[in-house]
């Protein structure tokens, strides 16, 4: 049936925030943590329900209640891009990155949900499809697990979900680093890409050093060796990588000019972009867009279960990161969340919007 402009009007804007316990202590070059937080957005519009959400501390909740909300109740669900720039307008004196951000991110993926519920489609198909499937990298190997551990879980995804490329923490006791890198390779054998991911945790002098040692391994990725903040840094450590290593930066750009700037200054070989922190559906596909215009790959930062629809309609893309918190709590707590098959992940394009339906009832033990 065909829907007239003004027939989507939103009703109402549902908010709440949920924090799941990790299954193990889990930290990285420069943070640890044994708890992660899901802030749940829901937008009513013409008796549709549009799903979207962040991991971010739970005071997001309380922003999108008290500050965005209202800009968009009334407003028609169609006029996407109109009700992104008003959001952005509405933080001006907040501030446009980090808390806003994700809580932008939140309500934009939600509204971009609940359009192609109304128009009964994938949000694939919305977008424009260019593939079917979404490679995938597995992540995780923190530096708080044993190397069994970390074995057991890098052989898992290669062996058994199969990941063409896995990623292991660094940087919390670089000295024993080496060794951590050579019981990846050991897990996951020769085939497999290997990937490593400082956190900003590294000086400048200190990440050249080591992606000499990781080299030896055949690591062939360098996240973030020092903070993305650090952006000569970044270009500087790029041009003197060996041939095979690509450096990645990017999943803490909360705004356009955060991603232009890492292009325009050549700091990264691989540019990273998280559709929960960087203004959502529509901050990720400008996001793309700059990419194809500067000829970098993207690749998709954590939240696969939310990036699965809008990394199918993306130029440039390298592959999703399968995060394994974020897996571990996507497949817990929604239907509809993607399953790992022969190292991708695949939409369902039999079911409407992004294809999640959230547990409610499963997810209330956890609220905050």
């Amino acid at each position: 049936m065909h829907l007239s402009k003004r027939e989507a009007p939103i009703e109402s804007i549902r908010t709440r925030a949920y924090t799941i316990p990790t299954d193990k202590p889990e930290a990285d070059g420069t943070f640890a943590w044994n708890s992660t937080t899901l802030v749940i957005v829901e937008s009513v519009a013409a008796g549709k329900t549009g799903i979207g959400y962040t991991y971010t501390d739970a005071s997001a909740a309380k922003l999108i209640d008290a500050t965005l909300a209202p800009v968009l109740i009334g407003e028609d669900a169609w006029n996407i891009d109109t009700l992104w720039l008003r959001l952005q307008q509405r933080v001006r004196n907040v501030g446009r990155s980090g808390l806003a951000a994700t809580a932008i991110s939140a309500l934009d993926c939600a509204l971009w949900d609940v359009k192609a519920r109304l128009l009964d489609m994938p949000l694939a198909r919305l977008l424009g499809v260019m593939r079917t499937r979404v490679p995938l990298y597995g992540s995780g190997g923190f530096t708080t697990y044993s190397d069994d551990e970390m074995r057991d879980q890098l052989a898992h995804w290669v062996h058994e979900n199969g990941c063409r490329w896995v990623k292991i923490k660094i940087g919390s006791d670089p000295e024993r680093d080496p060794h951590r890198v050579r019981v990846a390779r050991e897990a996951i054998g020769d085939d497999a890409g290997l990937f490593v991911d400082a956190n900003g945790a590294l000086d400048r002098k200190d990440a050249l050093h080591y992606a000499q040692v990781f080299a030896h391994e055949d690591v062939t990725w360098l996240e973030e060796p020092v903070s993305s903040d650090d952006i000569t840094g970044l270009a500087s450590i790029r041009n003197a990588l060996p041939a095979h290593m690509e450096l990645a930066a990017g999943e803490y750009g909360y705004t356009l000019d955060d991603f232009r700037s890492l292009l325009a200054n050549e700091a990264v070989d691989v540019l990273q972009a998280d559709v929960t922190r960087c203004g959502g559906i529509t901050g990720f596909l400008r996001v793309a867009a700059l990419c194809d215009a500067f000829h970098v790959p993207l690749s998709a930062h954590c939240a696969p279960a939310m990036h699965l629809h809008v990394a199918c309609a993306t130029p440039r893309l390298r592959h999703q990161e399968w995060f394994h918190d974020h897996v571990r709590i996507e497949q817990m707590l929604f239907d509809g969340a993607p399953r790992a098959i022969d190292g991708t992940i695949v939409p369902d394009l039999s079911r409407p919007g992004c294809g999640l339906d959230f547990k409610h009832a499963d997810a209330q033990r956890y609220a905050v």
